[in-house]
């Protein structure tokens, strides 16, 4: 079965970018429905048996598969293949990688997707694309796909948001007056790291929690949410890039499959 390894902040960001990238690649394949995609392949993490891998478990997960499969790690060298010193996240990400060049000895892996929040690091993609640069060209091949939100997922969610009621109206419109923009068409503004006043209403958390209120209706926001919107108001969050590399890399695998 082809494997499509996950590597994210949390449980919540995994079902967020597995079920859009889903949608996506049931948008290009007409004949690919919810139950059908189980037969072509599968979200996993590095350790067989899991969903998804989280990024503070990585360390944890490389010296695990030392003791449990003989993996032997290449040296850190804290720089690419060109001498240019690595980003932040860089460094572990190249590592993620060279243990999946490991793992693709016996598993039938033919994808990354790094999912990571930027929290006002914009040198985190850029580590993530020297890590890529790095593994791209290497054999067996392997499509490497980024998805940086800026500056949070939940900028992704409030994308997604569009009111179901009179209720979810008013609420909008009270915190749009508040903050003097829309917080789904401009989200990625929402920087505040302070849930306490008087920053909370610019913590893209708080905001979230008060247009939504619990999970179900958060999942209507990339569940249900037409693509076509979520491409239009992510682009300066990192939703629409993450759709276009769905577009562009998973897919070719689901074709040549």
């Amino acid at each position: 079965m082809i494997e499509f390894i996950v590597i994210v902040e949390s449980g919540a960001d995994a079902r967020t970018a597995t079920k859009l990238a889903e949608r996506v690649l049931q948008e290009k394949f007409d004949w690919l429905d919810d139950d059908s995609l189980q037969y072509h392949f599968q979200w996993t993490g590095l350790q067989e048996g899991t969903e998804f891998s989280c990024w503070r478990d990585i360390r944890k997960i490389i010296d695990d598969t030392k003791k449990q499969l003989k993996y032997n790690k290449p040296r850190y060298l804290g720089h690419d293949s060109k001498g240019v010193p690595l980003k932040a996240d860089g460094a572990v990400s190249i590592k993620i990688l060279n243990l999946v060049r490991f793992l693709q000895k016996t598993r039938q892996i033919k994808a990354v997707i790094f999912i990571r929040d930027l929290d006002n690091q914009s040198e985190r993609k850029e580590g993530l694309k020297q890590a890529r640069s790095e593994h791209i060209n290497k054999t067996p091949k392997l499509e490497i796909i980024i998805g940086a939100a800026d500056p949070k997922s939940e900028a992704w969610v409030l994308n997604g948001f569009i009111p179901s009621n009179q209720q979810e109206k008013q609420i909008l419109e009270e915190i749009k007056n508040k903050l003097s923009f829309d917080p789904c068409i401009e989200s990625h503004r929402l920087r505040a790291i302070s849930e306490k006043e008087p920053e909370r209403i610019r913590n893209v958390k708080v905001v979230v929690e008060q247009l939504t209120g619990n999970m179900e209706r958060e999942k209507q926001c990339w569940e249900e949410t037409n693509l076509k919107h979520l491409r239009e108001r992510g682009v300066d969050t990192g939703l629409t890039d993450y759709i276009q590399e769905v577009e562009e890399r998973l897919v070719e695998i689901i074709k040549s499959d």
